[in-house]
């Protein structure tokens, strides 16, 4: 009689992301990624790879799928090249806010300060 079959890829995500569960970081699969100018010295096979795949901007979805990795490993190993600096994130531009309602904001804190 055997025992309960474990599932491999729990291993290998808990191995691939240093026993961690969390990133470091909020991100999302929309999320945009792009390699900054700074090389990688060492760093996780992973890291490297996605490195290297980061020259073009991808989503964070669009990297899990290219490596055919879960997104949670994915998200781990994103969000510390992030802190290290060696990706950058896009803001998409209609996330931004509108200039008007910055210059509002700007002058209800200037009303407030006198």
């Amino acid at each position: 009689m055997t025992g309960p079959r474990r599932d491999p890829d729990l291993v290998r995500a808990y191995v691939r992301t240093g026993g961690r569960s969390r990133p470091t970081r909020q991100l999302d699969l929309v999320t945009v990624i792009v390699a900054a100018d700074l090389a990688l010295q060492g760093g996780s096979p992973d890291a490297r790879r996605i490195c290297a795949l980061c020259r073009d901007a991808l989503s964070l979805a669009e990297i899990a799928a290219h490596l055919d990795l879960p997104p949670s490993v994915v998200k781990i190993v994103v969000a510390d090249l992030l802190d290290s600096g060696h990706l950058i994130t896009r803001t998409p531009v209609h996330t931004l806010p509108d200039v008007s309602l910055l210059e509002e904001v700007l002058n209800g804190l200037r009303a407030l300060a006198v």
